[in-house]
């Protein structure tokens, strides 16, 4: 009997992985797909006929930063326009040439899209991001909530992304402030393994520094996990980032 529970917990175990798996493939195509018809018709309007945009790098990833190939008659100054409109589409990152010349995102007004916090914070009102006892290994029901996240975020690609630890009291605070760290990294990594790029997000810890407010300093509920969509981030074009002749 042990050794079938065993082997069902196995199964079970195995079936969540590829689930999951499955899913941020299916996400990851689904954006390749979005982006690269978009891109397209970016293309076709800054005039680069036979200018194609590939979401995917030599290994075969999806990644936000394409790599525009074709359109070798164009002059410099459509290939500036053609990289400038794709670099320009929601969600995309640098966007660079074949030959190896580049150009960074636009530095058009950005926005802050509060929807997404609210989402985010809809989803913690009434469920917690939990670990196991002293450590940061998630529990499997916050594995499936960070899921839920992720997807609330989807949207504001693009944004950075706080992730914050919090502990209680209980314990030094310097092993408070480990600890906070090491629980906001173990989500931040789980949310890159849901499709969100590791660049919009960053993880802190601050230990017990922040009680949630009415809360004692050692009451439990102060284990938490907080999420901050803060801005976007446009990137500064430097000469390296410039499309320049080939």
């Amino acid at each position: 009997m042990h050794i079938r529970s065993f082997l069902a917990i196995l199964s079970g175990a195995v079936l969540v992985a590829g689930i999951g798996y499955i899913g941020s493939e299916s996400y990851a195509n689904e954006f390749a797909a979005e982006k690269s018809k978009l891109a397209a018709a970016a293309i076709a309007d800054a005039g680069g006929k036979g200018v194609e945009a590939r979401f995917v790098n030599s290994a075969g990833a999806v990644v936000r930063h394409p790599t525009l190939a074709g359109g070798e008659g164009l002059d410099e100054g459509t290939r500036a326009n053609v990289a400038q409109a794709v670099s320009e589409l929601p969600g995309v990152g640098g966007v660079f040439w074949s030959d190896g010349s580049a150009v960074a995102q636009s530095d058009a007004p950005t926005y802050t899209p509060m929807h997404c916090q609210e989402e985010v914070e809809g989803l913690l009102r009434t469920r917690t991001i939990r670990f196991e006892e002293g450590s940061a290994a998630l529990t499997r029901g916050s594995r499936i909530l960070i899921g839920e996240v992720a997807e609330a975020l989807r949207p504001c690609l693009g944004s950075i992304i706080a992730v914050t630890g919090h502990t209680d009291e209980s314990g030094t605070e310097a092993t408070n402030l480990l600890l906070s760290r090491e629980r906001a990294i173990a989500v931040r990594e789980a949310l890159v393994a849901r499709g969100i790029p590791r660049t919009g997000l960053r993880a802190e810890g601050v230990g017990s520094a922040d009680p949630v407010e009415g809360l004692g300093p050692t009451d439990p509920a102060n284990r938490r996990i907080e999420f901050s969509v803060i801005r976007t981030e446009p990137v500064t074009p430097t000469p390296i980032d410039t499309p320049g002749a080939r």
